[in-house]
């Protein structure tokens, strides 16, 4: 990964930087930075969303124990992936945890509400197996939706100097 004055700190790898203009501050996020922001936190939310319903389902786990796993492993991948960027940049654990529980918190909290809902009210959804395309359709959905309802969010939290805008000052 390169780093110049100007590029923004990738935090996952997966090309979800956090958008142009470290000096955006208050007020003046874009749509783009807050769609980049969404997308970091909707990845690691998808990790955790789909490792927590293949452990439980491996392990035969009902319903709301397989949920309950996912939604902490979400939790859990969102501010790890924040974290490894925070790390990277030197801050000492402690600081850096602080920092993405800033970042992060809001942010995963509407993803999970959103999609868990969606797939809790999806017929069938809450019964598909791993091997199942409505398990997969939905999950898709379901992510797809936390994703146009959180970004909003995202954007009000930066353009006010919260959310993901506390990570920019760790970017290289």
């Amino acid at each position: 990964m390169q780093h110049d004055a100007h590029a923004h700190h990738d935090h996952t790898g997966h090309g979800a930087g956090h958008g142009a203009g470290h000096g955006a501050g208050h007020g003046a996020a874009s749509w783009g930075m807050a769609a980049r922001a969404t997308l970091h936190c909707l990845t690691g939310c998808a990790i955790g969303e789909v490792l927590g319903m293949v452990i439980g389902t491996a392990l035969g786990w009902g319903n709301t124990e397989t949920m309950i796993l996912a939604i902490v492993l979400a939790f859990a991948f969102g501010y790890a992936l924040t974290l490894r960027g925070i790390l990277a940049a030197g801050v000492a654990f402690g600081a850096a945890f602080k920092v993405a529980l800033a970042a992060d918190t809001l942010s995963i909290a509407v993803m999970e509400i959103i999609d868990n809902t969606v797939i809790a009210l999806w017929p069938g959804a809450m019964d598909a197996h791993l091997d199942d395309p409505l398990f997969w359709i939905v999950l898709a959905i379901a992510l797809a939706a936390a994703f146009v309802i959180t970004t909003p969010v995202n954007k009000w939290m930066i353009g006010r100097g919260k959310g993901h805008a506390v990570v920019h000052q760790y970017h290289r």
